[in-house]
């Protein structure tokens, strides 16, 4: 039965997209730290995915609104954890999947010894881009230029803890 609860809690994550990025569960995006099942109260560990993120009152509401909707779930209890730090490592493939069709590059899986970074384009998977602003219009994201299709996109910033 607790993995039953388990599993529905997680089918309820995954209805929970980021509210910049509508296309993106916090599942996929590798947010959920733990889910902890016991009898009708259940606990669930979130990492932030950028210290000071404005997103989380917001992340917090929706998981508890979702959560709430299982009728078999009296107490929901949603923490966000600083400690292991979110890296852009723990977005899933499927994740990855939805930020390039959402038209936002997905973090690059290599970074330089020097910590430089490089992401094809979203919309034809050109390799010729280039960084036009490092800030985005969130901490997250930077502006990047296609010299091949000529489309300015977003990409998602790397975050590494060997950074």
């Amino acid at each position: 039965m607790p993995q039953e609860k388990e599993k529905s809690v997680m089918k309820a994550l995954q209805k929970v997209k980021d509210p910049e990025i509508d296309s993106i569960s916090i599942i996929e995006l590798g947010m959920v730290k733990k889910v902890e099942v016991n009898g009708d109260s259940v606990l669930i560990e979130l990492l932030p995915t950028f210290m000071g993120c404005p997103a989380l009152d917001i992340i917090h509401k929706n998981v508890v609104d979702s959560i709430a909707e299982l009728t078999s779930m009296k107490e929901i209890d949603v923490q966000f954890i600083y400690h292991p730090p979110w890296t852009s490592d723990r977005v899933s493939d499927e994740g990855r999947l939805r930020l390039k069709e959402f038209g936002i590059a997905p973090p690059p899986k290599r970074i330089t010894e020097t910590g430089e970074w490089h992401v094809d384009c979203p919309y034809c998977d050109s390799t010729y881009t280039t960084i036009e602003n490092i800030f985005g219009p969130t901490a997250c994201r930077s502006i990047l230029y296609c010299k091949s299709c000529k489309n300015p996109f977003e990409a998602m910033k790397p975050v590494s803890t060997i950074m």
